[in-house]
């Protein structure tokens, strides 16, 4: 299990958002971290804290605990009696963006970007399900490690409170769009 870093949130507040991006980057790399990431992505959650520390006979489980709870404090992953519901960009609970994975393997993702985050990080395909925060169109997003696909259904930008997801406009006879995307909020 690798060293985390605890930093006081003094000296969270003190970094630019590029270096705390940096950081929780390389907190995700961590063996620890990356088994949860493993364990959503093959099972989907929410997860037993007991069954990650059983899956640690190596580790002793009070230092797996604590390590856990590190996770929780750096906000990478979520702890709710008991189990990690959340552990970004993964989310046991229902949220508006559904990633299907090859296989049947479908999960939901914290956010918008997140959910476009998961074809590179686990370097698979995907196709991201969702609707239009303007008129709820369903809608479908296939991503690539590379990134996404051009025969989505609509259109998605920004990213974070900024995200916008519209549904491909339709013209009418006149030639005019008939939708227009609307800042999500």
């Amino acid at each position: 299990m690798g060293n985390l870093v605890i930093a006081t949130a003094e000296e969270l507040k003190s970094q630019g958002p590029l270096e705390r991006q940096a950081g929780r980057r390389a907190a995700r790399e961590k063996p620890l971290a990356r088994l949860i990431l493993r364990t959503f992505l093959d099972r989907g959650g929410p997860i037993p804290i007991e069954d990650i520390v059983s899956a640690l006979p190596h580790a002793a489980p009070e230092a797996t605990r604590g390590a856990l709870a590190t996770l929780e404090e750096e906000d990478l992953i979520r702890i709710r009696a008991g189990q990690i519901d959340v552990a970004y960009p993964f989310s046991a609970a229902p949220t508006p963006y559904l990633v299907k994975f090859p296989g049947g393997r479908d999960r939901y993702a914290c956010c918008a970007t997140d959910a476009l985050g998961m074809a590179p990080m686990v370097g698979e395909a995907i196709e991201i399900v969702s609707q239009c925060h303007h008129c709820r169109a369903a809608m479908t997003f296939p991503v690539t490690p590379q990134g996404p696909g051009a025969e989505a259904d609509g259109s998605w930008s920004g990213s974070g409170d900024e995200a916008m997801i519209s549904a491909r406009p339709s013209t009418g006879s006149d030639g005019r769009s008939s939708s227009s995307g609307r800042k999500s909020t």
